[in-house]
């Protein structure tokens, strides 16, 4: 099965055969490489896409290498911020698709369906994470009734803006949890450019995580990624991942999140805190990482399919229920937990 690899350290990527090489290197002030590591080998049959943490060299032939073998490359800054995807080239582009996308964006009535439903599924997944923990001790009655009663004016709602509103004041209280739930670690006032503390450096770099791979998903399907119903489409980015990671920024990333914290598998050495900002330091990225792609690779038993589906999947068949409802074969259901 294919599978996703991470790239930390700085270095070159190179066709070898049917083979992908990383070689990482040391390099001084100037870019000017002063050291080559022990090269890593990707057979390329494994790889399914590539997120890169630091700089990478590579040719034009390397990239036609990669697109041809359908393989997307996702970067990231030293601070965490996604920069930028190498996508291959779309092979299930569908006229009547992108068509039908464009008309329920520019239908208000139909644009608030869909954009309605983003939210309902959100706001469950992160009622079903409070109530989990609610179960195990955690008093945490108040700021799930709180989050209620917000969800409860969801379906009065007439314009987006009031939506983005109502979906602002619901995340905001959830957050609220995150110290009742966490054991060790304190979450201050949800900040993101920069974070400022530990527990928003692990969300800011969780859910940039989150989007890329409902990127890649929404790539792998006939939808078009720039055209959306909750966040406004805009210049320079792919807004229709954003609407989808919320439904599963709860699922893949909080529950992450409270694992690592929790269980001290992530603990205050993985951070570098300087410039009035907090990141990951390298070996907390690797840890960060391998947790997250430990629960995209858990599987549960799917209600509808009757078989056992991985998280990594559900984001795909996520993408194939919108498609289904655009085209207006079935309405949309969003996922919810039910666990």
């Amino acid at each position: 099965m294919k599978k996703s690899y991470y790239l930390f350290n700085p270095g070159t990527l190179q066709r070898k055969d049917n083979t992908l090489k990383f070689t990482p290197v040391n390099e001084d002030g100037d870019g000017t490489i002063t050291k080559e590591g022990q090269p890593r080998y990707l057979p390329v049959e494994n790889v399914d896409e590539l997120y890169v943490f630091g700089s990478l060299t590579a040719n034009s032939a390397t990239y036609n290498f990669l697109g041809r073998n359908d393989i997307a490359v996702h970067f990231f800054d030293y601070y965490e911020n996604y920069t930028g995807s190498f996508m291959p080239k779309d092979q299930l582009l569908a006229g009547k698709v992108i068509l039908s996308q464009v008309a329920h964006y520019r239908q208000k009535s139909k644009r608030l369906v869909i954009a309605k439903k983003f939210i309902e599924g959100a706001t469950h997944n992160m009622l079903t994470n409070l109530k989990y923990y609610n179960r195990r001790g955690k008093d945490l009655t108040v700021i799930m009734d709180t989050m209620a009663k917000y969800a409860e004016q969801i379906p009065s709602a007439d314009a987006v803006d009031m939506l983005m509103g109502i979906e602002g004041n619901i995340r905001q209280t959830y957050y609220e949890g995150f110290n009742l739930i966490l054991n060790d670690f304190e979450m201050g006032n949800r900040t993101k450019q920069p974070p400022r503390d530990e527990v928003n450096a692990l969300i800011s770099f969780g859910n940039m995580m989150c989007y890329s791979l409902c990127l890649r998903a929404i790539h792998q399907t006939q939808l078009n990624p720039t055209i959306s119903y909750l966040h406004e489409p805009g210049y320079r980015r792919y807004s229709l991942a954003l609407d989808i990671a919320e439904i599963f920024k709860p699922v893949l990333i909080d529950k992450t999140i409270f694992k690592v914290l929790n269980k001290k598998e992530i603990q205050g050495k993985h951070f570098d805190t300087k410039l009035n900002r907090c990141v990951l330091n390298e070996s907390g990225k690797k840890i960060f990482v391998q947790a997250i792609e430990e629960r995209l690779q858990e599987t549960f038993q799917h209600r509808s399919l009757r078989r056992n589906v991985s998280y990594k999947r559900l984001i795909k068949l996520e993408c194939y229920k919108l498609s289904k409802h655009i085209i207006e074969i079935e309405d949309y259901k969003p996922f919810k937990m039910y666990w």
